[in-house]
């Protein structure tokens, strides 16, 4: 995530056969509409000092301590234990599943996934796209496009 963000909604994309109807997470975000909510990578310390998680305590209401769940219009999912220690993928993935559920149970709200994990935890898309297949016909959030090209085929990459 770059200073250089720029205020856009998500973008709908599907294939013309009928599958998957997903929504694409713009690549920078700025700003957000009152209901939207932007999902970054965390620590288990809560400390957002860099990349997206920075971004999201600067500009998004993400509250320092809080390294899981909703605060203010965003929303944190661990992919790290602390300053250069990431946690497994398995370990990712009962996170995913927790923002899972966050996002059925909130159907007024819209959550802007980001490529979580694939910056300073670095992982590739590759490595962590498969945590996110439940989401692909979610109404109420988007995936960023290189996940979802890891998810199907409707994309070249």
């Amino acid at each position: 995530m770059t200073e250089e963000q720029i205020h856009s909604p998500a973008i709908q994309a599907g294939n013309a056969s009928g599958g998957y109807h997903v929504r694409i997470t713009p690549r920078h975000i700025s700003s957000l509409y009152q209901n939207q909510v932007f999902v970054f990578g965390s620590n288990l310390d809560g400390l957002h000092i860099g990349g997206a998680a920075a971004f999201a305590q600067r500009n998004f209401g993400a509250l320092k301590g809080i390294r899981e769940g909703l605060a203010g219009n965003s929303y944190a999912l661990p992919t790290m234990i602390t300053t250069g220690v990431r946690l497994s993928i398995k370990e990712i993935e009962g996170h995913v599943q927790k923002l899972h559920t966050c996002v059925l149970n909130n159907p007024d709200i819209f959550f802007l996934i980001t490529p979580i994990g694939t910056g300073i935890a670095g992982y590739t898309a590759a490595h962590l796209a498969h945590l996110f297949k439940d989401f692909l016909d979610i109404k109420n959030c988007s995936l960023p496009l290189e996940f979802i090209q890891d998810l199907t085929d409707n994309f070249s990459k």
